[in-house]
């Protein structure tokens, strides 16, 4: 597709700026724009670095659209926004022809794997061990992961249409590139990315219903282990390299915590009443504007793979509620709440595990994929043809997840 390549070419050299002006000299980033990187032309010993780092970068950005985005649509957060196009995220009915979902997450997301491609196609030294490959294919893993997640179909690099499981197949195929090599560079930072593509794996696995493969990695995430991605308070770049859902909720004011996460003195859920901040949503909609504190700043990090997450996903795999009552109940200690006391059937003891996940993981960009895989024990979202909860808007529609933008189908040849 013409304009995702051309943007690839502009983020990616402004990125390499961000991460090292000692490489401005590398002839690799003397490019005409528009245009397309040559793999061919990339010195592999010099420009690969940064490269990679440019993919991690355009993932990062992605993501902060992919959370904010994906809370509305899955009832983390009201929309707060005046923009129709936002709104509908909230009623979910996304036309294919909105133009925030082209603009704000499919072409974000198509860059981050586009942008990682690129490293992973270049012939590069000590390739069992290449750090810049090992980050290169867990960045392009997750964000696979999240086109399969967020998406109903997808499509990379202007190939065919993917199925959800098409998708899954090949993020679980690059997470297992990025956990190979990045284990055997054997560095701090190789054993990070290791570990993180060792929790997408879990992940993508147990979406696609693999919930022995998914076990088997999500038991050998180390103990205490968390990968965070970064972002920086850059006043001439917050559009790109800040954390974007304190952006929605301060800047814009379009991103208010939903009612159901409106949850008394527990600390996974921060957040500020309309009378502690006075301050008021962009729409100016009664029943008041409710801001997160989870993200404080501009480079507040945002938890990208975790041990926690690996517990999350053993425990609902394994199918044992003995197993998932035990972490329900030490996360309730941990964050100062009751034990649960409820049914102890499998149905009910499995919806309150994915209560305690959404609580854990809450603007994390997860909660979709928890409704995707089993809506039936995903709590807080808004039942199809109910009322949207501010008046001038149609009905809560029925989607369970985001259509291929248009400006994609009329422009990638392999999907006419």
């Amino acid at each position: 597709m013409k304009t995702i390549r051309r943007a690839v070419t502009r983020t990616i050299v402004g990125t390499v700026l961000v991460f090292g002006a000692a490489a401005c000299s590398d002839k690799f980033l003397s490019v005409t724009n528009p245009n397309v990187i040559d793999a061919a032309t990339v010195d592999p010993t010099s420009g690969a670095a940064s490269l990679a780092g440019s993919a991690q970068q355009n993932f990062a950005t992605a993501l902060g659209w992919l959370s904010s985005y994906s809370a509305w649509f899955a009832g983390e957060a009201n929309v707060s926004d005046t923009f129709p196009t936002r709104n509908e995220f909230g009623f979910r009915n996304v036309s294919d022809l909105n133009g925030s979902l082209n603009g704000d997450i499919w072409q974000p997301l198509s860059l981050a794997t586009a942008s990682a491609k690129i490293v992973l196609d270049l012939t590069l030294p000590n390739p069992t061990t290449n750090i810049n490959i090992a980050r290169a294919a867990a960045f392009r893993g997750f964000s696979i992961l999240f086109m399969a997640t967020d998406f109903c179909t997808g499509t990379l690099s202007a190939g065919p249409e993917l199925t959800t499981a098409q998708l899954l197949d090949s993020a679980t195929f690059w997470f297992g590139v990025a956990n190979t090599v990045g284990a055997a560079n054997g560095s701090p930072d190789g054993k990070a990315l290791a570990n993180a593509a060792l929790v997408g794996r879990a992940r993508s696995k147990l979406q696609k219903g693999d919930k022995a493969g998914a076990l088997a990695d999500a038991t050998a995430v180390p103990a205490g282990f968390v990968f965070n991605m970064n972002f920086t308070d850059d006043l001439s770049n917050r559009q790109r390299l800040s954390n974007r859902q304190y952006q929605f909720t301060f800047d814009r004011g379009s991103l208010s915590v939903a009612p159901g996460y409106r949850v008394s003195n527990d600390p996974r859920l921060p957040y500020f009443t309309p009378a502690q901040t006075k301050l008021q949503g962009q729409d100016a909609v009664p029943g008041g504007f409710f801001p997160q504190n989870k993200y404080s700043g501009y480079g507040s990090t945002m938890r990208l793979a975790s041990k926690l997450e690996a517990e999350y996903i053993a425990a609902e795999a394994s199918g044992d509620p003995v197993q998932q009552l035990a972490l329900i109940n030490r996360q309730d200690i941990a964050n100062n709440q009751p034990p649960y006391a409820g049914a102890v059937d499998p149905a009910s003891v499995l919806t309150e595990l994915f209560n305690q996940r959404g609580l854990d993981f809450y603007l994390e960009g997860k909660r979709l994929a928890d409704f995707r895989r089993n809506p039936a024990a995903t709590s807080n979202v808004t039942p199809a043809g109910a009322p949207y909860f501010k008046p001038g808007y149609a009905a809560t529609g029925s989607q369970t997840c985001y259509p291929i933008p248009r400006a994609e189908r009329d422009n990638n040849p392999n999907m006419h």
